[in-house]
């Protein structure tokens, strides 16, 4: 199969950006009156994947492909909130293990249930198999993406 011609693969690589902008606006809507920012939010779900379930903010800037000062400022928020929970690191003195703790699994169970209706409405006229087949191409562009970083 012939590779999609450099226009169309940039333009489905901007339409993707945008999608992203739109959804983070509409998701950042519905989780301030739940006293949780976008950043805090995407924090939990990096956690609630629990591979490994301890995380170091060195470890989560490189997962999350973000600063580590940005990185710490967010996971401060979280363990402040008893969203996440910081222990000293046996090996590391430096560093702390964090984890997500019951009351975080529940803020992200209330997020994710506040953002459902808006979020299926989306997706409300797809078949299943159209949502296999976006999911497949997604994900076969992120695999890519997270193996040649």
């Amino acid at each position: 199969m012939d590779p999609a011609p450099p226009p169309l693969v940039f333009r489905t690589l901007t339409w993707i950006g945008i999608i992203e902008q739109l959804q983070r606006t509409r998701a950042e809507r519905m989780l301030k009156p739940l006293g949780l920012s976008f950043p805090e939010f995407s924090m939990l779900v990096h956690f609630s994947h629990g591979r490994p379930p301890e995380k170091t903010v060195t470890g989560i800037a490189a997962d999350m492909q973000q600063l580590q000062p940005a990185v710490t400022k967010t996971v401060a928020k979280l363990v402040a909130k008893g969203l996440l929970k910081a222990a000293p690191s046996a090996t590391d003195g430096r560093s702390k293990l964090l984890t997500m703790t019951a009351k975080g699994r529940a803020g992200l169970a209330r997020a994710l249930a506040a953002m459902g209706p808006a979020t299926m409405a989306a997706f409300a006229d797809w078949s299943a198999r159209e949502l296999e087949q976006l999911f497949a191409g997604l994900d076969r562009l992120k695999v890519y993406f997270d193996t040649h970083r």
